[in-house]
């Protein structure tokens, strides 16, 4: 590996002048090193730095006049703050290196990233960084140890009124999904104050901020984030001390003021805005800060920040990684809209925080087996065995390989969606041996599956019944968890919550990371229903971290997929379609792998009505048809009712009116097949309510009194809507809408 080219520019004020000197640190210090004495027109720095200021006001806005106007104001600055000695040996750099750029506080003021040399802009050209002589005692700080999985904590929203900071703190905490071997993330959104940012941010490595930070122009220690419940401030910064060992980076992706007013203000005293939460955080013993001096557009943001942390984690260092960015902006964006422009470092830029691996070179020659090592493999082949005899006690229940080939008979009948053949084979298996205790699980499953409640939840209590009486806390909680959903889609939420509950503790009580994980889930998606939606955020973002720490384990990744799912739905029932999208796209890419067919199906209909409330209708169309084709084969008749409901309802949209009378009547004879009074309800009301638009009044009375029945005895709040439709049928309707 080619070793980095480091260069220092030292720069200090003296009185009317600056005395600087660009070197090469050694590991030998010089015995002499020169510099020189630059006379500099102050009055002159500061017009130049408000025409900066002012271009920089007017950044996301594409013009190629501004960034012209940058160079010139850039190149003067260049001619006037830079002795001649030192603009030549920049010049005659011909590749990116890291530039330390090390300046009294006097001087933080002026836009050195911003200088232009005729060719480039510094902060294009090197990977540059601020470190700062200071008056104030910076003594004794105290800087973090690397760890060999670093941890980082993402704040994201604290406030819960910027979507966009929320969407990038989810995206940069899953571009980190494939390096958990370097990093361990934590993920927060709700119910940050400044307690706990106080408590907690010693535990990390790296913070990123995604929120809004304000600035008291009048006082500066007021300057700081702000949280669900006040500011952190600089005060509170400096304050800490030295407890503890603060992150070794921290990156404050914020606008330097989450006002509007200042947009398009020339405001000479950005940088030194900046400085103060940057320097409060330096003073206090972080390495590496990073933020934003003006205002920022989210996406360009969100793609800054995450080409920053691409280039970090792969070894890069912080100086090089920041330029990288910047870099990006620019074929993103154009150099034009100046968003590159926007963020500062301060900190030494060859700073490697994620060290590249290196390979081990294997010693040559055989290996001799020790004492120890006998030991150990005596105490593997021990476990082994134990292994096998708890396989046969909990998983083969039966020795009986006539039994086990009938349970996997099932099993494939299972999953090619032939139900009948699950309860037939199922039953047998049970018939032989009734200890067999999974059989039990699959015929609720195809007994749910077709829409016999009753012997579905018998099998799931027999399920759990013989789980606790062979002390199988694992199976144990998967009962629990599989009687509480039942619950939930019947209604009962006290039922299923209790369930859900006792799945929980005894998941944590036996370390069961899986069915911890689907438990919180299961509380998540009741909580959704509930429209607490911040709670079911907590619970889907702790049972993801847990499965993305085990996807290697098939359970585990099927778990993260069905995590990605009910994000998907949290945001959807948020009506943020966009970001619902994209987590229901993930989960049913990780459940093709999989080749989860039913689930796909339920992603699929997720999708379609995505698209629905967006007005994509053959998007819709096409996503609703490819999930029905897979609940037909599956024979899942319990979903095959919603299927046609949804598809009816689509084609209402779409104005096919036959369709979806077809599509209702469809439904209509599902329910009535498996017996299931509220989707017979429902589609009778939908074939009621498209009559009733289509001016057909006799048969639009008929259909919604028959829902009117069902519903006066299952839920009296529908059954009054109901009533109302009825009621309101002889109102006209536009002659454009009646069918022939």
């Amino acid at each position: 590996m080619q070793e980095e080219k480091n260069y220092v520019l030292e720069i200090s004020r003296q009185l009317d002048s600056l005395k600087m000197s660009v070197f090469e640190p050694r590991n030998s210090p010089a015995t002499l090193k020169q510099y020189s004495q630059h006379k500099v027109d102050f009055n002159e720095v500061e017009k130049l730095s408000q025409d900066i200021a002012a271009v920089l006001g007017k950044t996301g806005v594409q013009d190629s006049a501004l960034v012209r106007a940058l160079q010139k104001a850039g190149q003067a600055l260049w001619n006037h703050v830079l002795a001649r000695q030192v603009k030549e040996r920049l010049r005659a750099v011909l590749e990116p290196v890291n530039l330390a750029l090390t300046i009294d506080e006097e001087l933080i003021d002026i836009p050195w990233e911003l200088l232009y040399d005729g060719n480039n802009f510094l902060s294009l050209k090197f990977n540059l960084g601020r470190l700062v002589r200071t008056k104030s005692n910076a003594a004794g700080v105290q800087y973090r140890a690397p760890a060999h999985i670093l941890k980082m904590l993402i704040l994201a929203n604290p406030t819960g009124d910027l979507k966009c900071a929320y969407q990038e703190g989810l995206n940069i905490r899953n571009q980190f999904d494939r390096k958990q071997a370097s990093v361990h993330i934590d993920f927060k959104s709700t119910n940050i104050d400044k307690l706990y940012v106080k408590k907690n941010i010693s535990d990390y490595d790296i913070i990123h901020f995604a929120g809004h930070c304000e600035y008291d122009q009048l006082n500066p220690g007021n300057n700081g984030w702000i949280l669900s419940g006040g500011k952190f401030t600089v005060h509170d910064i400096l304050s800490m001390g030295q407890a503890g060992c603060l992150p070794a980076l921290i990156f404050s992706n914020a606008c330097y003021s989450a006002a509007d007013r200042f947009l398009g203000q020339a405001d000479r005293k950005y940088q030194e805005k900046n400085y103060s939460l940057a320097a409060a955080f330096l003073f206090s013993g972080v390495r590496h800060y990073i933020g934003s001096i003006r205002k920022i557009e989210d996406s360009a943001s969100l793609s800054f920040a995450r080409e920053f942390y691409h280039n970090l984690i792969i070894g890069k260092p912080v100086g090089e990684s920041v330029r990288l960015a910047r870099l990006k902006s620019v074929k993103d964006y154009g150099i034009t809209a100046l968003h590159w422009s926007n963020y500062l470092l301060y900190g030494d830029p060859g700073f490697i925080l994620f060290k590249p691996k290196t390979k081990t070179v294997k010693q040559k020659g055989g290996f001799r087996l020790s004492f120890t090592g006998k030991r150990l493999v005596w105490f593997l082949s021990a476990a082994l065995v134990l292994g096998v005899c708890l396989c046969f006690y909990f998983i083969l229940p039966t020795l009986n390989p006539n039994t086990y080939s009938l349970f996997l008979k099932s099993q494939k009948a299972f999953a090619q969606g032939d139900n009948r053949q699950v309860i037939q084979a199922a039953g047998q298996v049970i018939n032989r041996e009734p200890g067999f205790i999974d059989a039990y699980r699959l015929l609720a499953d195809s007994y749910r599956r077709l829409g016999d409640k009753e012997n579905a939840l018998k099998y799931y209590f027999e399920y759990t019944l013989l789980a606790e009486k062979k002390h199988d806390a694992r199976r144990l909680a998967k009962g629990y968890i599989k009687i509480g959903w039942f619950y939930q889609l019947e209604g009962e939420y006290p039922k299923a919550f209790d369930f859900y509950s006792k799945a929980l503790d005894l998941a944590r009580k036996n370390r069961d990371k899986l069915n911890e994980a689907v438990a919180m889930r299961k509380i998540a998606i009741w909580r959704i229903d509930k429209k607490e939606y911040d709670l079911a955020l907590e619970l889907l973002t702790k049972s993801s971290e847990i499965n993305r720490e085990r996807k290697y384990s098939y359970e585990h990744r099927y778990s993260l997929a069905c995590d990605y799912f009910d994000i998907g739905l949290l945001f959807s029932n948020k009506n943020d379609f966009e970001t619902a999208r994209e987590f229901y796209q993930k989960s049913r890419l990780i459940f093709e792998k999989l080749k989860a067919r039913q689930e796909l199906s339920d992603c699929y209909f997720n999708l379609g009505e995505v698209y629905l409330f967006e007005k994509q209708y053959q998007k819709a169309l096409e996503n609703y048809l490819a999930g029905l084709r897979i609940d037909e084969v599956q024979g899942n008749n319990l979903n095959l009712v919603s299927d046609y409901n949804m598809l009816g309802e689509l084609y209402m949209e779409m104005e096919r009116i036959r369709e979806a009378e077809d599509s209702f009547k469809k439904a209509v004879e599902m329910s009535k097949k498996i017996q299931l009074q509220p989707e017979l309800a429902a589609s009778y009301r939908n074939l009621g309510l498209l009559y009733k638009k289509t001016g057909r009044k006799n048969k639009a009375k008929e259909y919604l009194r028959l829902a009117q029945e069902i519903y006066s005895k299952i839920d009296f709040s529908v059954y009054r809507e109901v009533k109302n439709e009825i009621l309101s049928i002889d109102t006209p309707v536009p002659a454009a809408l009646t069918a022939s």
